[in-house]
Formats: C-alpha cells, structure tokens, sequence
C-alpha cells in the first residue's frame, strides 16, 4: 500500500515523477473503469490518459479530505460521463428512487454468492459478458466495475459517487438484476442459433 499524501506532498514541492507512482498504482483500474463505461479499448485508453492528465494538473487542489483513489476514480467516472453526453453513445438515466434516496438509507441487500457479478470476474465467455455490460446504462456499468472488477468497497463507492451506502448496495442489486436478465437473453439467442440447421441443408 503506498502512502498517497506523502507522494501527493512530493509532486507539489516539485519532485513531479513521483505522480508516476500514482499512475502505476491506479492505472489498471482507472483503464477498467473507462473500459467498462465506454466499452471501447481505444477510447478507454485516451479517457484513461486524460483522468491522470486533468489529476496531474488538478493535483494543487487536492484537499486531502479523501482519498487519491476516490478522487481519480470521481474524476475518470465525470470524464467518462461527459464523453458518453457529448458522443451520444447511449442515454444515460437516473437510477435514483425514493426508496433509494431515503432518509435513512436504509436499503440494505445482502451479497448473494450466485449473482451475476461474479461473471464479470471468472465467466467462461468474456465476450459475452463485455456484450452485456455494454447493454447496461453507463450508471450499472460504472457500479458493476467499482465493485467486481476493481473491488471497491461499498464506502470507498459512496464516497466516489457521493451517495450513502445504502443507495450504493440498492444501485448495485439492481445492477445486477439488469445484468443477469441481458446474460440470459444473450445466452437464449447463442441457443436458438446454434440450434438453427445450417443454411443449404435440409431438415431430415
């Protein structure tokens, strides 16, 4: 684990490559979370570049009340936002209820240990997966990537997104009910093709 305000401290007395070790430790997951909310690898890369771009020229206002990782990870999730706006990929839609937003934030669901998140980390088809979470709207797929992919815990989510942790944990259940009904109809159409008899032949 490195000591973030110690380097944060040393790229501001000067010594601008230590932001080097920022980038190396957060690179990865700020490359995923891009991934995942773009869903294109080039695109990804350049919006990847540009959050620890904007960090690096940001860093003199950095208020040291949170932490690097929550910062960047809110900053490469608004780049990644405005992108999707200005590309007009996919309309994104607010997944804020009442219940959600209760006073007392109180929606509280359990993990369960057969959900369809864990497909984003250990599915036989990638590619399946990647094709459905591209389905989702950005705000499930930056969720789904805070949690499964760069293993966020629900406080470190909140705070990234300025929500309670009971608005973390109901989004994230929804997520994965999204996430679970697009799965099944992807495998369902994978089935009914490959059962199809192949053009030319004749049905015996």
């Amino acid at each position: 684990m490195i000591d973030e305000q110690a380097i944060i401290r040393r790229v501001l007395a000067g010594e601008n490559n230590a932001f080097g070790e920022l980038v190396e430790e957060y690179q990865d997951k700020v490359y995923n979370l891009a991934l995942r909310m773009c869903g294109n690898k080039d695109d990804a890369f350049d919006l990847a570049q540009d959050s620890f771009f904007r960090a690096w020229k940001s860093l003199p206002s950095f208020q040291f009340d949170c932490s690097f990782s929550t910062w960047i990870f809110r900053l490469t999730s608004n780049i990644c936002i405005d992108w999707l706006r200005v590309k007009k990929r996919r309309p994104t839609v607010s997944l804020t209820s009442a219940a959600e937003e209760d006073e007392e934030g109180q929606m509280d669901v359990p993990d369960t240990d057969n959900d369809p998140e864990a497909l984003l980390l250990a599915a036989e088809d990638k590619a399946q997966v990647a094709q459905a979470m591209n389905q989702l709207p950005v705000e499930y797929r930056e969720i789904l990537t805070m949690r499964a992919i760069n293993d966020m815990s629900y406080a470190d989510i909140a705070a990234v997104l300025k929500v309670r942790e009971g608005t973390v944990k109901s989004r994230l259940n929804r997520a994965r009910i999204a996430l679970k009904k697009i799965l099944l109809q992807i495998g369902n159409n994978l089935e009914s093709i490959s059962s199809k008899p192949a053009e030319g032949r004749d049905m015996l």
